[in-house]
């Protein structure tokens, strides 16, 4: 049996599903998500062994594919607007291909069709190195992860995901023995051979790497109707970035055929 994804859902209209990366959660797009429900009726989803969506040891993209489409049914929604970033663009372009029926309008943030080799091996030892039998205080989280990650929005992005599990205990919200596991899975590309002729928006942040000139070919190949902006002044982290030029291209793209 099919467990269901944990989301909030905010506003009413036509429906827009919001997946987060890898390390991520649906909180992390509240901001955005409330701008877009003023037309919309927005679900941001917890992927499976992430934020409070349920933790199993299985975690592939096509497991995602499954999970997304038993959200769908649950809730009744005939046809969706999908937008996904980075792991969550990846869920989303598979179900795309999958269950083109299903997706009105496809918006992939800040990663491309292919494989990645793994490539977050520092923020995993970080991760790890965490004691919560002995840590007592987010701070001396936080002294942790310095040790291992200098970049300070990159270490509270993670720390999002730090609760306190009972009154003397934090823990990860996230399963991080799964994600460690099964960290190979994350950079699997689509399959060969399979397209979605929906409209399609790339979205690719200025400063990132995630998205190169070669990529195009394999994205017109896969997503014939498809167009790549850039999102000026942003890196892997766009919607965080530049949330106002991420928020109008969306908007636009979902407004206007």
């Amino acid at each position: 049996m099919i467990e269901l994804l944990h989301s909030v859902i905010l506003g009413k209209g036509e429906p827009l599903l919001i997946l987060h990366g890898f390390f991520g959660m649906g909180d992390n797009w509240k901001t955005l998500a409330n701008k877009f429900s003023e037309n919309y009726q927005v679900h941001i989803i917890d992927q499976r062994n992430h934020g409070r969506s349920f933790h199993s040891n299985d975690f592939t993209y096509e497991l995602m594919v499954d999970d997304l489409l038993h959200y769908i049914e649950h809730h009744q929604l005939s046809i969706v607007n999908l937008l996904g970033h980075s792991m969550g663009g990846k869920t989303a372009m598979l179900f795309a291909v999958d269950y083109p029926e299903k997706v009105n309008k496809l918006i992939v943030a800040d990663i491309a069709p292919r494989f990645y080799p793994p490539h977050h091996h520092h923020i995993l030892e970080a991760l790890n190195a965490v004691d919560f039998n002995k840590v007592k205080s987010r701070i001396e989280i936080d002294e942790i992860f310095k040790k291992y990650i200098p970049e300070n929005d990159i270490r509270q992005f993670l720390s999002k995901n730090v609760y306190r599990k009972t009154k003397d205990k934090f823990d990860y919200r996230f399963n991080l023995k799964c994600l460690t596991e099964c960290f190979d899975e994350v950079g699997v590309g689509l399959p060969p051979i399979t397209e979605f002729d929906g409209e399609t928006l790339f979205l690719k942040g200025e400063n990132s790497g995630y998205i190169s000139k070669d990529d195009e070919t394999l994205i017109k190949t896969h997503f014939p109707n498809s167009k790549i902006v850039v999102i000026s002044n942003s890196g892997h982290w766009l919607h965080a970035e530049n949330p106002i030029d991420f928020y109008n291209n969306v908007a636009n793209f979902l407004e206007n055929s």
